[in-house]
């Protein structure tokens, strides 16, 4: 590789938003590191992608690995200049359903992992004095969703530890950002939405471009936040709802 090229990591990079990511970094000439637990998902995608990609199969709920996972990946490729904390699981139940230990699973993937991911890849960064950090949202932090409780308490995590993360880590040259997708047109989202028609309904009604987003709108978010273009953008939180938080 160039050593010039730059390096990103995505996870959840096989499929839906991440996969639009990886595409998009790809295509700009990005190495880009697709993450995921499904490793025929993993190269399938990989084989779409080319040369620029490579990934790597691994849980990110192993927390205790991550330290190891990271240094592999910055020893292999010298660098890591991009991460992209994409990967998430989502879970629609009563609220009184809810366990304990499905709340702790959705928190442990979409959240205890982010940050332990982060901090390691921080490390690297803070050594070169630079990268870029973009975590992904939801535009549940921001409503009352129902049946959503802990998915809700995960994204909406995500936007602080993102303004925390700006404030310690900017400093050492490393902007962080995050992107807040509104409902965007992917297999997740049609599983919730094509099964309550009265609910994708709402959604439609009170989205003022009056269309469910697509993943690219969000790929192209990503990528403005971690280039060159937003050097001088930390901290923020870009909501790609078509207009949906402020519709009525």
């Amino acid at each position: 590789m160039n050593s010039d090229q730059k390096v990103a990591i995505v996870t959840g990079g096989a499929s839906g938003l991440g996969y639009a990511i990886a595409e998009k970094f790809v295509k700009n000439n990005i190495r880009t590191i697709i993450v995921g637990r499904n490793e025929q998902k993993l190269q399938a995608a990989k084989e779409q992608f080319g040369e620029n990609c490579s990934y790597e199969s691994f849980d990110l709920t192993s927390l205790e690995q991550i330290p190891a996972f990271v240094e592999r990946i910055h020893d292999r490729y010298g660098r890591i200049d991009i991460l992209v904390n994409n990967a998430g699981i989502n879970q629609k139940k009563p609220f009184t359903e809810v366990t304990d230990q499905d709340f702790e699973r959705i928190i442990l993937t979409n959240l205890t992992a982010v940050f332990s991911l982060s901090r390691e890849v921080a490390k690297v960064m803070l050594a070169q004095k630079s990268g870029a950090i973009v975590n992904i949202s939801s535009m549940a932090s921001q409503y009352g969703i129902p049946k959503v409780v802990a998915y809700t308490a995960s994204k909406s995590a995500i936007e602080g530890i993102t303004r925390s993360m700006a404030v310690d880590l900017s400093p050492g040259g490393i902007r962080v950002n995050c992107v807040a997708p509104g409902f965007i047109a992917t297999d997740m989202s049609a599983k919730a939405l094509d099964s309550d028609p009265e609910r994708k309904n709402k959604v439609l009604s009170r989205t003022p471009m009056g269309k469910l987003g697509v993943p690219a709108d969000v790929a192209e978010a990503v990528y403005y936040l971690a280039s060159d273009a937003a050097s001088y953008v930390t901290g923020t939180i870009l909501k790609v709802d078509g207009g949906n938080a402020i519709g009525f």
